[in-house]
């Protein structure tokens, strides 16, 4: 039996650049703390609610996870890995292809520029990525679709593309 997979790869939503604050530790922003619920709407309101998450460990990754997932409607496991942080897309294809092949949602939540950089290695550069190719924006989220299992992934289709000023 075939299966649809769907990869939402999230970029932060829009940190805040505090003093003497480390990068990983940069919290989100006004904007941000205003866009993060409005992606978790959107993904709740277009069936994209996954079953499991993946995020990096920056505090601004945390705290988009947290309102994005306030405002859905059922709640998926998370996990924390370090290796989101700065990922590229092997680093996040490693993590994507330890998923059980159970989980048909997966979410990445991490920065750029890997998570562009991952959205157009699986979907192309194509017409249908032009916006990616343009500008994957803080609090932005791409849809994958796939057939194939998390571990063979190696391709996939751009089912939808959301921006916070859409």
């Amino acid at each position: 039996m075939d299966v649809t997979r769907r990869l939402i790869v999230l970029r932060h939503a829009k940190s805040a650049w505090p003093d003497d604050v480390p990068d990983r530790e940069r919290p989100l922003g006004p904007r941000g703390l205003r866009d993060a619920p409005n992606l978790g709407r959107w993904l709740g309101d277009s069936g994209y609610v996954p079953q499991h998450v993946v995020c990096s460990t920056a505090r601004r990754t945390r705290e988009t996870w947290e309102l994005v997932s306030e405002a859905l409607p059922s709640k998926p496991t998370i996990e924390y890995d370090e290796d989101l942080y700065g990922a590229g897309p092997e680093e996040f294809l490693n993590v994507v292809r330890r998923i059980p092949r159970d989980v048909t949602t997966l979410a990445l939540v991490g920065h750029e520029p890997g998570v562009s950089e991952l959205t157009l290695h699986l979907a192309g550069d194509g017409e249908d990525t032009r916006l990616v190719q343009a500008k994957f924006p803080t609090g932005a989220a791409a849809v994958l679709a796939t057939a194939d299992t998390w571990a063979d992934l190696s391709a996939a289709r751009l089912e939808a593309f959301f921006r916070p000023r859409d």
